[in-house]
């Protein structure tokens, strides 16, 4: 198994934790992504981990999404995505090259990328609902590593806000995510 592939299944099992207490009642919740609540950004989080299964499954992922009909429990389908992806990952070896809209794409930047993505949106989800669940200090290391080379600054302004200054006492956690333009929740003891 390779690094990105360990830090792909972290990424999911923090992310899934960070959505175990979330009610109906949190769905209208912001987000710390402007202009987003909870029910959009669990539907856009199922959408990422419906890619990440399709590149798991089939070593394609379409540029568009197919999209979900009808009304459907957010929360719900982001377990679900989660356990489909991992239930792939179970039986697939990691595909050295994906094709991505028609284009090749490393399966390990794919992987790793993918994990940014579930990680911060875990903890996005986590904020939302007012668990403030930190990211794991190893896991946050590791992507610290390989998060400035997949989002370097010259193309982060379409995706990300600016990075966010923390602290010398800032957690690992706090550094990912205020690097990818979110604000850190300071912490008791760490402010």
């Amino acid at each position: 198994m390779n690094s990105g592939t360990k830090l792909l299944e972290r990424a999911v099992s923090y992310a899934t934790r960070s959505v175990l207490d979330v009610t109906p009642a949190d769905l209208q919740c912001p987000t710390p992504c402007h202009g987003w609540n909870l029910d959009m950004l669990l539907r856009h989080a199922s959408e990422s981990l419906a890619a990440l299964h399709d590149a798991t499954a089939t070593g394609h992922v379409a540029l568009i999404p197919d999209g979900q009909c009808g009304l459907f429990d957010p929360v719900q389908a982001f377990r679900n995505q989660a356990g489909r992806l991992l239930a792939a990952r179970a039986v697939s070896c990691p595909r050295r090259e994906l094709d991505v809209g028609g284009l090749p794409l490393p399966g390990i930047t794919a992987e790793c990328a993918g994990a940014i993505e579930i990680v911060v949106h875990g903890w996005d989800i986590s904020q939302a609902c007012g668990q403030c669940r930190p990211i794991p200090e190893s896991l946050a290391a590791s992507l610290l590593v390989i998060v400035p080379l997949l989002i370097p600054e010259t193309s982060r302004h379409s995706l990300f806000s600016p990075p966010v200054q923390t602290g010398p006492q800032a957690s690992l956690g706090d550094q990912l995510v205020a690097f990818l333009g979110r604000k850190p929740v300071p912490r008791p003891g760490t402010a």
